[in-house]
């Protein structure tokens, strides 16, 4: 299973908020072994958002967009899902029969707070008030993190993938030495590899096979230079 994540929000781009979501569903969808093709940052425009989620659930098993959900005028996100899969949004009933058990009438919700598109299945938010929705094969979920997550908890089993494993093995040689031995562990075993130079070069192996990845992090370990 492959997924794009696509986090809305001005405040992201303007880096006056840290993109903690994108992080956090990566990690999540990693370790139920869904590769994560793409994470974009869109702003709060209607049609950004509609356009970049139009390109990717044609690209991929399914689109995550978290952030922007309320009925504030800069809480687009939802009409933007709607726009991508062309259709309007709708007052929903069962969002508001939830609303209304979290203790919330409705004369005091703000209007549009419980407007999903046409055909959604609403996602109760158990810690907030905006609900979340999915739309075919797009998950639009809150952008507070604790919402999101909470949100993301009761999806997490409709996304599965192949499992992966990770060594990680850190050389004490500069990244352009390692060439040889990067190339040799790839033609031994089935595995990728990863390099990211710093004070010393961490080198990431993933396979499908424990065992294999294992003994290749073993035989790399054997064949570089390390601090001990």
């Amino acid at each position: 299973m492959n997924v794009a994540i696509v986090t809305v929000g001005d405040e992201l781009l303007a880096g006056r908020t840290t993109n903690t979501n994108a992080t956090w569903l990566s990690e999540q969808l990693t370790e139920r072994g869904v590769s994560v093709e793409r994470v974009t940052t869109v702003p709060d425009r209607i049609g950004d958002i509609a356009r970049v989620v139009n390109e990717y659930r044609a690209e991929y098993d399914a689109v995550i967009v978290t952030g922007g959900l309320g009925p504030t005028h800069d809480d687009v996100t939802m009409e933007g899902a709607a726009a991508a899969l062309g259709c309007s949004l709708e007052t929903h009933d069962g969002a508001l029969a939830w609303l209304e058990e979290d203790g919330y009438s409705r004369a005091d919700l703000t209007a549009g707070t419980a407007d999903l598109p046409v055909g959604a299945r609403p996602l109760h938010n158990e810690t907030g008030v905006a609900p979340g929705a999915v739309i075919e094969s797009v998950y639009v979920l809150p952008g507070v993190p604790a919402e999101m997550r909470t949100m993301f908890d009761s999806v997490a089993d409709e996304f599965s993938g192949t499992q992966t494993y990770r060594e990680v093995v850190v050389a004490d040689e500069p990244e352009s030495a390692l060439l040889d031995r990067i190339t040799a562990v790839r033609e031994r075993f089935e595995v990728s590899v990863g390099s990211y130079p710093g004070d010393s070069v961490r080198l990431s192996l993933e396979g499908t096979d424990e065992e294999t990845v294992l003994t290749a992090a073993a035989w790399l370990r054997d064949h570089v230079d390390r601090t001990e």
